[in-house]
C-alpha cells in the first residue's frame, strides 16, 4: 500500500523536476534576506529584497502555475 504513494511521488517529481529545482534555488538565493525578515521585519528590508532579487521573487510568485499534473485518462 505504501508503494502506491511512493510511485505517485516519483511520477510527480518526474513531471515537475524543473519547477521544484527553480523553487529550491530561489529560496537558496533569498536565504539571508528571509532570515533577516524573520528576525527583524522592516519594510526597508522587504523593499530591498524585492528590488535586489526580482527573479527569485517572480519565480516564487508564479510557481503555482508552473506545476503540471498527469491525467489518468
Amino acid at each position: 500500500m505504501d508503494f502506491i504513494y511512493i510511485d505517485r511521488l516519483i511520477i510527480y517529481i518526474k513531471y515537475n523536476w524543473l519547477p521544484i529545482l527553480l523553487i529550491i534555488l530561489s529560496i537558496y538565493d533569498l536565504r539571508i534576506d528571509i532570515r533577516i525578515l524573520i528576525d527583524y521585519f522592516t519594510f526597508s528590508t522587504l523593499f530591498y529584497t524585492i528590488s535586489e532579487h526580482p527573479l527569485a521573487i517572480t519565480i516564487l510568485i508564479t510557481s503555482t502555475s508552473l506545476f503540471k499534473t498527469k491525467n489518468s485518462s
